[in-house]
């Protein structure tokens, strides 16, 4: 797949952009047996408390790896876009499986990505993810909400709420008098670009369906952190073509694998910003 002018465009006016069908039913198949059958997902996700106490989970690690999530980190369909919309080379900054349980999933504040990453040595706004729907992501289970163009806002401070970090409440209020709310309703298979200055959030999951999504990050390898942290520095990728997500198959975390390494990590993130928190996410 090669993202055309007119979508190119439109990613960087509005700031996201959503392909319906990348990947199709059996791609996706793949992915959502293997995360909710995988023992090392589940037993390394962690919590994130929203404001009204409500938890939702979420698992991270920083390098794709072989398994079927980094063959759908490290395919054509998707690395070559992000090279493309961040006009060059990028490498996977990192990635997470975002799970929004039924009925008592919790919410994520108001915030942008590059809220977070800015304290991990990123100088330049040159990264951007891609959520794939792994489960439909409706209104009624919390699906991903944006503010179309607020990325051209630039970077808004962002403070401590509970376990999450916001956006600056103030700032926030006034750019929802002046962009368009846009609730992002995906089917399995569907993915969302969008840009580490978009204000993104969602709602609770009050429904009885589960909403499950992976986030793939990206940052552009003239962006290169300055400093380390527990995201990685530029680390060259090994694109892999399309088809080997079919051939990989269900290949889940092992024991000892990266996914295991963010245990450690994980102090390190809030240390290094008392007002924010580096698992930002959706």
């Amino acid at each position: 797949m090669i993202l055309n002018q007119k979508q190119i465009k439109a990613y960087k006016r509005d700031g996201f952009l959503l392909i319906n069908n990348l990947f199709d039913q059996e791609e996706i198949g793949l992915l959502s047996c293997s995360a909710k059958q995988d023992r090392e997902i589940e037993r390394m996700s962690k919590g994130r408390i929203d404001t009204q106490g409500s938890e939702v989970r979420l698992s991270l690690w920083n390098h794709p790896g072989d398994t079927i999530y980094g063959m759908f980190a490290r395919c054509h369909r998707i690395v070559n876009s992000m090279e493309v919309l961040l006009d060059g080379e990028v490498y996977h900054y990192h990635s997470k499986m975002i799970m929004k349980d039924p009925k008592i999933g919790g919410a994520w504040e108001w915030h942008q990505d590059y809220g977070y990453w800015y304290q991990n040595g990123c100088l330049q706004p040159l990264l951007s993810s891609v959520m794939i729907a792994v489960d439909p992501a409706k209104r009624g289970n919390g699906c991903l909400q944006v503010l179309r163009q607020s990325h051209h806002l630039g970077r808004i401070d962002h403070k401590q709420t509970g376990d999450q970090a916001g956006a600056e409440m103030e700032r926030v209020k006034e750019a929802l008098k002046i962009f368009d709310l846009v609730y992002v309703e995906m089917e399995p298979g569907d993915a969302l670009f969008f840009h580490c200055n978009l204000l993104h959030r969602s709602d609770q999951n009050r429904s009885p369906n589960p909403r499950w999504s992976m986030i793939c990050c990206y940052n552009a390898a003239r962006n290169n952190p300055y400093k380390e942290s527990h995201h990685p520095r530029y680390t060259p990728i090994k694109k892999v073509p399309d088809t080997a997500i079919r051939t990989v198959g269900i290949k889940r975390f092992k024991e000892h694998s990266d996914l295991e390494s963010m245990e450690t990590q994980d102090g390190q993130s809030k240390s290094s910003m008392k007002n924010s928190n580096s698992h930002s996410s959706a």
